[in-house]
């Protein structure tokens, strides 16, 4: 797996010695997929290589290869087992892949593993509590909860959407599908109380089945509410209860906000964010954690402008970057305030500030400079700190201090691999080493993620990032794809960022890259990814090719190419600079 894209996917001057062969040997090698490779793609590339001369064929029909002998062919996949023989000469290997079903299969009675919800859930009332499960088409199904008993009725119909990484392979369109034998149906209850555990209930063909649910289901008192305090230094806040809701703004540690409901290990807040109780810890008060605010004061700190807020309890925030804006909205919050004092500022030219619905205040900088440079907050006891970046002082990378993140590492990472089986983390830290050369030679102090094989995970990174403060912050990949994507047919470089401070130098790199190098446009993507998200500095990542083409790989193994690409790339940081 590439372990920093969080998707399913193929994974896999200087005087540096790759220790994985680069070019093909004399022998045929399949590096992708492993032999029992299950997916649920419709379709399967076959990553591998084998010696320039002759002919590989699959299931008797030759492959087209690059002129090193490499070859990333795509075949539709039938559901179950399907087999592929590859033959070179007198070399072969025979390869099954199975293709699993997308949707669940019906059963005959209810499938345990079915019952929906499966989790602890508390709710307000009048809120929608929700039911599901599989079974045989035509049956009558309900659930009995507490005193209601809740009709669950067939959905012969469902418009899915496919997972997020498909808008890397332009298939992100919804689609329409049959399904027979899922069954739902929802209700809402005005009491508060302990409903204790569905009871599940099917009948067909005069018999009759019951199971019980594995989720006890709670109705909240709207008197009777938790608070608790957030204990991690970002605490994650998202959209829905489970890791595949997006990210919003982090929650400074000390946050403090009431609950509203409970799905599992996930906890609602009352500003409408969910986040995991193990990053919180409950307050024995139950004091409903809102403030007022009155005057506002900044100051100057080395490099940052600081911004106080005085609250009575450090309360819920989140941001929105825009051009020249920045807006910081303080939720569970309403507002006194009379008198902002705010002197001349090289990053502020004014604060503005609005109370758009009870409890939530926005304050809006308009800045100075087009492009911002990184911001962080914080908690002082009650006191909200917001810190804006100024710019560099001079043109030019003279005072300039850029971070490189070269792309996985150690053997426990190895990120993708090309068709020789060379990983992409021995890639990154050769083209990593190269630009901090000439980065160096244009005037710029270089910090570096890894110098050599360590293991490192995402965080680990960020980390690094947080610490020391870069002015940009660039990690360095080469791309690979899902199962359902066209290793052939899909190459070039890519640009990847989250927060909008970003988007001007993504863009300006890739576009850069693109046109100086002559390489093909993969694309510019915000993108929800570890070393995106940091937000103390304008924060990338470069996607420099793709591993898995067998062409592409030739250029980004070689040597020459390779030296190019870094001097490129130091040009371009330098006239992203010099444009500031």
């Amino acid at each position: 797996m590439k372990r920093i894209l969080g998707l399913a996917v193929f994974a896999g001057g200087l005087s540096l010695v790759y220790p994985h062969a680069a070019f093909a040997g004399d022998a045929l090698n399949v590096v992708y997929p492993a032999n029992e490779h299950k997916t649920a793609a419709a379709q399967i590339f076959l990553i591998g290589t084998a010696p320039a001369t002759g002919e590989v064929t699959v299931n008797g029909k030759a492959i087209d290869r690059s002129p090193t002998g490499n070859f990333a062919p795509s075949f539709p996949l039938e559901i179950g087992e399907n087999t592929f023989t590859l033959q070179y000469g007198d070399q072969t290997q025979t390869l099954k892949i199975i293709r699993t079903a997308v949707s669940p299969s019906s059963t005959a009675g209810l499938s345990e593993d079915s019952l929906k919800p499966n989790t602890e859930i508390a709710k307000l009332p009048n809120e929608p509590v929700c039911f599901s499960t599989i079974a045989k088409p035509n049956a009558q199904l309900s659930v009995k909860i507490g005193p209601q008993t809740v009709p669950l009725q067939s959905q012969e119909k469902s418009v899915n959407l496919p997972p997020n990484s498909a808008a890397l392979t332009q298939q992100n369109q919804p689609q329409t599908a049959e399904q027979p034998g899922i069954y739902k149906g929802c209700t809402a209850f005005s009491h508060p109380g302990v409903l204790g555990k569905p009871v599940f209930q099917l009948t067909k063909d005069g018999q009759t089945i019951q199971r019980t649910g594995a989720s006890t289901i709670e109705i909240l008192s709207p008197q009777d509410f938790s608070v608790i305090e957030v204990t991690s230094d970002q605490g994650v806040a998202r959209t829905g209860p489970s890791t595949n809701y997006s990210r919003l703004t982090p929650l400074p540690k000390g946050t403090q906000a009431r609950i509203t409901g409970r799905e599992g290990e996930w906890l609602r807040l009352d500003y409408g964010a969910w986040i995991k109780e193990k990053e919180t810890r409950p307050l024995s008060q139950n004091i409903l954690p809102h403030s007022i605010i009155r005057s506002l004061r900044s100051r100057q700190a080395p490099g940052w402008t600081e911004v106080v807020f005085p609250l009575q309890n450090p309360v819920p925030i989140s941001v929105t970057q825009g051009d020249q804006t920045f807006t910081l909205t303080l939720h569970n919050t309403t507002a006194q305030t009379d008198v902002i004092f705010m002197n001349d500022d090289p990053v502020i030219r004014r604060l503005d500030w609005q109370q758009p619905a009870p409890g939530r205040v926005e304050y809006k900088f308009n800045l100075k400079p087009k492009q911002q440079w990184g911001y962080k907050l914080r908690y002082e006891g009650t006191s909200l700190i917001l810190s804006l970046r100024h710019p560099p002082k001079n043109k030019g990378l003279a005072n300039v201090k850029v971070l490189l993140d070269p792309g996985h590492g150690s053997e426990n990472d190895l990120g993708a691999r090309g068709p020789t089986g060379l990983p992409e983390k021995e890639v990154t830290i050769v083209v990593s080493k190269l630009l901090q050369e000439e980065l160096k030679k244009r005037g710029a102090t270089v910090v570096m993620t890894r110098e050599g094989d360590d293991d490192l995970y995402p965080q680990d990174r960020v980390d690094v990032i947080n610490k020391t403060e870069p002015t940009i912050a660039i990690s360095v990949h080469y791309n690979a794809l899902p199962d359902s994507g066209d290793a052939v047919n899909t190459a070039g470089i890519g640009a990847f960022w989250y927060h909008a401070q970003s988007h001007d130098l993504a863009v300006f790199l890739h576009h850069y890259l693109v046109d100086d190098l002559k390489r093909p446009d993969y694309g510019i993507f915000w993108d929800n990814l570890a070393l995106t998200r940091p937000a103390v500095a304008p924060t990338v990542l470069m996607e420099l090719g793709f591993m898995i083409n067998p062409t592409e790989f030739e250029w980004i193994t070689d040597p020459k190419a390779q030296k190019q690409l870094a001097v490129s790339m130091a040009d371009a940081i330098a006239a992203w600079f010099s444009k500031q």
